[in-house]
């Protein structure tokens, strides 16, 4: 039996964003809203969704966390032989969404992906707590497993095997960056007449415009 959800409706009120407020530069505009999402407590601002693509255009999407920005880009780590990252070695782009629904706000990111340097992974990897170095380790990510306790074993031999010392970085793990070439800022308003400033990224630099809702 199908389920109407037409009934969970709200109106949105909370801001407005306008071109006179809004900074020219979108990484900017990006660490306002950020910094913003980080003093309302949400849980997990940094939480985003990445959507890639196969070589022949099968989309698949998941929520993975920002780990850092800044002028070249957004940057999330992962297993290079997983889904995701098999994708984007066949195609090396992707779009990013952050959505803060307390503060009823949206962001898009789209644009091309590359790996981040061999220090960039090898000093977030040393940054992880040791169990989550393991679990790296440990995993085949989105592969197929007889269950659980095949799981729990592996992390129990790599406890062994690395007892008393460092776990090291394996070379299937490690960063991605994606370098945004357009970017929408989306404020939602009432009567469903959201505010949505694109940037695009051009030869000159940014260039900003409003889209209708």
């Amino acid at each position: 039996m199908g389920r109407n959800v037409g009934d969970l409706r709200k109106e949105y009120t909370r801001a407005g964003l306008s071109e006179s407020e809004a900074d020219p530069n979108p990484v900017e505009q990006f660490r306002h809203w950020f910094d913003e999402a980080l003093a309302a407590n949400l849980h997990e601002p940094n939480a985003m969704t990445v959507a890639t693509a196969t070589r022949d255009g099968r989309p698949s999407a998941r929520v993975v966390l920002l780990k850092s920005f800044d002028e070249r880009g957004f940057v999330f780590y992962t297993n290079y032989e997983g889904r995701k990252g098999r994708e984007l070695e066949e195609n090396p782009r992707a779009a990013l969404l952050f959505y803060w629904g307390e503060l009823e706000r949206q962001v898009r990111i789209e644009g091309a992906v590359s790996r981040v340097s061999e220090e960039e992974s090898d000093a977030y990897y040393a940054s992880r707590p040791r169990g989550s170095r393991l679990g790296a380790l440990a995993s085949e990510q989105s592969r197929a497993i007889e269950g659980r306790g095949a799981l729990e074993g592996r992390i129990s031999s790599l406890e062994a095997e690395y007892e008393g010392r460092e776990v090291p970085r394996p070379p299937f793990w490690g960063g991605y960056r994606v370098e945004p070439e357009a970017t929408e800022f989306w404020q939602g308003r009432e009567n469903r007449l959201h505010d949505r400033l694109l940037y695009r990224r051009g030869d000159g630099g940014w260039k900003m415009e409003r889209l209708q809702p």
